[in-house]
């Protein structure tokens, strides 16, 4: 079991860390305008620091209670039926597929599934205009927390995987460690790193990941583990 739980996080880090360049996409432009806003003078790399680390766990933090959401369904629901577990993993392997589909640019399937959380985003999204401009860590704090239910294809394949966790402690943690997985992206963008921004969209990264997630995914899917266990 320790194994594993193991494998769940570091996997959940590495689609976070090798599915960044979606993230880009999703929530670069905002973690970048945060630095814009800040005036150039004494202490302007401090307070950059602090804003953006402050969003970006506000990000985290919002995965993880919507991997706590989840994983109370998940969770009781395995328990009364135990065939509801090889459908779970079915769902997480399909997701994965789909989202490596999508960042490898061979189809953008993985759109259909984001537009099922647009109408939440759509009553929460007005959230973050009342915290914007934003003069402190606290209120950056509170727009990661609306930002991280934005409808996002990588979001919802790390929460399948979530779901498959024995608790619900460790599927927020898996979340943690795919959110941990994306923060080297996110605070390069808020520190106008170009260069990484533009190894990361490069089409052959984008293949290579999109690969790796497809990989993940069938590794997923029931029929992988029941071949494992011969």
């Amino acid at each position: 079991m320790a194994s594993e739980l193991l494998i769940g996080y570091s996997g959940a880090f590495m689609i976070g860390f090798m599915g960044s360049a979606h993230c880009l996409g999703m929530c670069g432009g905002i973690s970048a305008s945060l630095s814009m806003a800040l005036p150039v003078g004494p202490g302007f790399r401090l307070r950059q620091s602090a804003l953006l680390l402050a969003f970006n766990g506000g990000r985290i933090a919002s995965y993880m209670v919507l991997a706590s959401l989840v994983a109370l369904v998940s969770t009781q629901a395995a328990g009364t039926w135990q065939s509801l577990g090889p459908l779970l993993r079915s769902l997480a392997g399909a997701l994965l597929i789909l989202m490596g589909l999508s960042l490898g640019q061979w189809w953008q399937g993985i759109q259909y599934v984001e537009r099922l959380g647009k109408p939440l985003w759509q009553r929460l999204s007005p959230l973050s205009g009342r915290l914007m401009p934003i003069q402190s860590p606290w209120q950056a704090v509170g727009l990661g927390m609306v930002w991280g239910w934005l409808p996002c294809g990588l979001i919802y394949s790390t929460l399948g995987w979530a779901a498959l966790q024995p608790s619900v402690p460790a599927a927020a943690l898996t979340m943690f460690c795919f959110g941990l997985g994306t923060l080297p992206s996110m605070l390069a963008t808020g520190y106008a790193a170009s260069q990484l921004r533009k190894w990361r969209s490069h089409p052959l990264f984008r293949r290579i990941t999109g690969a790796c997630l497809i990989a993940f995914g069938l590794w997923t899917l029931p029929v992988s583990g029941l071949l494992m266990a011969r």
